[in-house]
């Protein structure tokens, strides 16, 4: 009998494969503690140990091998544990060696537990600038992409995969069927620049299924806040556990409410000088202020409501 047998296979547990900072809320660091508020258990391998994310000028540390990789999961399974897993996780991925392990932790995870729920936050880059190599586009697009139950790219992420240009919500519909032919169940575009002046735009669809879209107002102005993509993908995953078709857009409500909390806590920090431009913003400056958002991540003051498409 495996040491695993007595651990309910419905228990709320996440093995989350992405970055890990020692200084600051990005990968892991970001998509931990809201997951542990919002009752799930967090087992993580860091795909990376870096001191700081890399918006800072110097980043120092190591990068997980695909050996390394099988290593720790190889423990993992030979252990029993694999069936105490509800969700995978993954985020930031550095190499395609590595990336291609993940489609073999996915298959593995699925044949001791077949309802383990897979969302994966392709992350490639953001307005228009990739920062991850090149070849890990194609291991994404063909191999990483039709293993999910949920998607949650961003808008240039989205045109990457598509290899199709957004400049409507038409093209938005278009490119999540794209993602619903290869097999996804659930796509969420966390941002996109179809909102109206000052908003970003959201939108989620179920497979055979309803459609939400929801407006964000932008908050500081020519501000850049990093880890916000690994928080979405970890609030829309404990959100949307257990929800019915329907109850997906107060998902994306109660995932957007903390999102934005934590971000106006943020700006609420600066201090003086950055607020008045007496100083240059920092990095420093723009780490997300997670634990003192505890309330608002356990409990979401929704104020945007998501919009049903017909």
């Amino acid at each position: 009998m495996s040491s695993a047998e007595n651990i309910e296979t419905s228990k709320k547990r996440v093995l989350s494969i992405q970055s890990h900072v020692v200084h600051g809320y990005v990968g892991n660091k970001s998509a931990t503690f809201p997951l542990q508020v919002l009752g799930f258990e967090v087992d993580a391998i860091n795909s990376v140990q870096f001191s700081n994310h890399t918006g800072y000028d110097v980043v120092k540390g190591q990068v997980l091998q695909e050996k390394e990789l099988a290593d720790l999961f190889d423990g993992l399974e030979k252990n029993g544990l694999l069936d105490c897993y509800s969700h995978l996780l993954t985020g930031y991925i550095g190499n395609g060696s590595f990336l291609r392990q993940v489609s073999k932790i996915v298959a593995k995870l699925r044949a001791t537990n077949p309802n383990i729920l897979y969302v994966c936050d392709p992350v490639m880059g953001d307005n228009g600038q990739m920062y991850v190599p090149k070849e890990l586009l194609p291991i994404y697009r063909d191999e990483i992409i039709p293993l999910a139950d949920i998607l949650t790219p961003n808008q240039y992420e989205v045109e990457l995969l598509t290899e199709k240009t957004i400049s409507n919500e038409n093209d938005i519909w278009e490119s999540v069927k794209w993602f619903h032919n290869r097999g996804i169940d659930t796509v969420v575009i966390s941002s996109s620049d179809l909102g109206k002046p000052g908003e970003l735009r959201a939108f989620l669809s179920k497979r055979n299924g309803p459609r939400f879209a929801l407006n964000i107002p932008k908050q500081g102005t020519n501000i850049s806040f990093t880890g916000t993509g690994d928080l979405f993908a970890s609030l829309f995953l404990a959100h949307s556990y257990k929800a019915s078709d329907d109850q997906l857009g107060t998902a994306l409500e109660r995932t957007i409410a903390s999102l934005q909390a934590v971000i106006k806590r943020t700006i609420n920090s600066m201090s003086a000088d950055v607020i008045e431009k007496k100083r240059k913003l920092t990095s420093f400056d723009c780490e997300l202020k997670l634990i003192q958002s505890k309330c608002e991540i356990e409990n979401p003051v929704v104020k945007l409501h998501a919009e049903k498409i017909k």
